[in-house]
């Protein structure tokens, strides 16, 4: 009897741990299928975040292009009355600055969003292009405003 007792305990037992195994499989299944759900609206709204950086860096970068434009025209105006020496000087200089302006702003039209970390690597080295750029518009302005 006592053996009986044993082996009908352990057939029980060993179906309430097959059943309730089974059942927890499929809540598993189920938390991954939820965590997989919540993984891509994350990554969705990750991605629209990063969309939206590249489009309001592209608007902030053509005002400073546009910007750059406008001194150099107010600089290619100011030297009209320069002596025919110093406006060959500033005019190479000038023209150089215009240049390289131009190049930023292509770089930024042919900038193809490809992924964050490749973003945060472009803004730095177009920040820094733009920086320089302006930076040496404003030392051309004030060694140009020492010569007249």
């Amino acid at each position: 009897m006592k053996r009986t007792f044993i082996k009908v305990a352990s057939i029980v037992l060993t179906v309430s741990a097959v059943l309730t195994s089974c059942s927890t499989s499929a809540e598993k299944v189920e938390n991954a299928k939820e965590n997989v759900v919540e993984a891509n609206n994350n990554l969705d709204k990750a991605q629209d975040a990063y969309l939206e950086d590249v489009e309001k860096y592209r608007k902030d970068a053509d005002t400073e292009v546009a910007t750059n434009d406008q001194r150099i025209a107010d600089f290619k105006l100011r030297m009209v009355n320069d002596k025919k020496e110093v406006k060959a000087d500033y005019k190479k200089r000038i023209d150089e600055l215009e240049a390289r302006n131009k190049e930023m702003k292509k770089k930024m039209d042919d900038y193809k969003a490809d992924g964050k970390e490749n973003w945060e690597a472009f803004k730095t080295e177009f920040k820094q292009g733009m920086d320089d750029i302006g930076n040496s518009l404003k030392n051309l302005t004030e060694t140009h405003s020492d010569k007249k």
